[in-house]
């Protein structure tokens, strides 16, 4: 008489292991060497970019940062698969999509200190700004996926949230009118195992997110965020599927967050190291050149020699950054409202007067 939610299951789609052991062998023959590669050097490149940032805020020249370390697999895979006239709509943890689109790393930089032009997104094409605001950007997702159908193109959007996300109403209803609509959305959970301090398991009673797809009328899959040739796999199978009018998809990528939720967090109040480490063993940059170096195509040589190069582009790039004008502190009180309400305008006269007794220019 009941659905027993014991009867409904979904597997996590993996292709390598851990050890950079082959799983799925016929699936893992259809990517070719090169892809590989270069989703190495991407997820690298991303690596070395998070934690300069995170050494430049420690250095007290950037501020608040969301670090991506331990995750990037998910969001190099998403750039890989996207087409220029294909949408990223973003959360604030994949950085590697933005790269992938056009996001420029001096963008990245102004952004992350504390300036609004570094999501003007000038080069970016068909990206949507950073969206803090938990899971709201997922209903501007369908939006346009709406907008695509209607138009009779073959673009797709790829929206990405974190596991909190899910707990949002937004979530709920963006997929929801994505499934009546039927429009060509793909929604990627990371699911990293904790909203900031939150576990997984306060999240939700369900066994897991990709299991929510069901309820929606939609194809939902699970997939070891971490194994970057499953999630390129996965991400290749949907995107062209929703290309052809089958979306929308629900993929939860089961990852973990190396680093902290954002700078001014300490994991160690809710997590165990022993956590930690288990979780070490699974990076996904370290099991992607596992797999390389056995196949003699990657070496320990060659990453360290790409990483000095990429250093160096990204000290050049945050010295750019540091030398170009001041931010206008009058930007962001004047871009707000058509004419400034009185409590903001008492707020930008504080704030004016503190500028004014620290001795700092305006």
């Amino acid at each position: 008489m009941f659905i027993k939610k014991d009867e409904i299951s979904v597997p996590k789609f993996q292709i390598m292991d851990e050890k950079g052991t082959i799983l799925e062998k016929e699936r893992f023959a259809l990517i070719e060497e090169k892809v590989l590669i270069e989703g190495l050097k991407r997820i690298l490149f991303a690596r070395t970019v998070d934690l300069q940032i995170v050494s430049y805020q420690r250095q007290g020249r950037m501020y608040t940062y969301p670090p991506n370390i331990g995750q990037e697999a998910i969001a190099v895979a998403a750039g890989m698969v996207l087409e220029k006239e294909d949408w990223l709509v973003p959360a604030y943890r994949e950085m590697a999509a933005w790269l992938a689109k056009g996001v420029t790393l001096f963008e990245l930089f102004q952004y992350w200190g504390g300036h609004d032009q570094g999501m003007a997104l000038k080069q970016a094409h068909n990206m949507l700004p950073v969206s803090i605001p938990i899971a709201s950007q997922l209903l501007h997702a369908t939006g346009i996926g709406y907008a695509i159908k209607l138009k009779k193109q073959k673009n797709v959007v790829i929206a990405f949230c974190g596991d909190g996300g899910t707990s949002e109403g937004d979530f709920h209803e963006a997929l929801n009118f994505a499934s009546v609509w039927k429009v060509p959305v793909i929604f990627i959970v990371q699911n990293n195992g904790y909203a900031i301090s939150c576990p997984f398991t306060r999240q939700t009673g369900a066994q897991n997110v990709a299991l929510k797809s069901v309820a929606y009328g939609i194809t939902g899959l699970q997939v070891d965020g971490n194994d970057f040739s499953a999630m390129y796999t996965s991400l290749k199978e949907v995107v062209g599927r929703a290309r052809k009018g089958e979306g929308p998809f629900l993929l939860e990528a089961v990852t973990y967050r190396l680093g902290a939720h954002t700078t001014s967090d300490d994991p160690s109040k809710y997590r165990s190291i022993e956590e930690e480490k288990q979780w070490q063993e699974k990076d996904p940059l370290k099991r992607l050149s596992m797999y390389l170096t056995k196949k003699k195509k990657w070496s320990a040589q060659q990453e360290e020699k790409l990483v000095q190069q990429y250093k160096k582009k990204i000290e050049k790039d945050f010295k750019e950054f540091e030398s170009s004008k001041s931010y206008d502190v009058h930007d962001c009180f004047n871009h707000l409202y058509s004419e400034i309400p009185e409590d903001l305008k008492a707020q930008q006269t504080h704030y004016e007067q503190f500028l004014q007794a620290k001795g700092v220019q305006k």
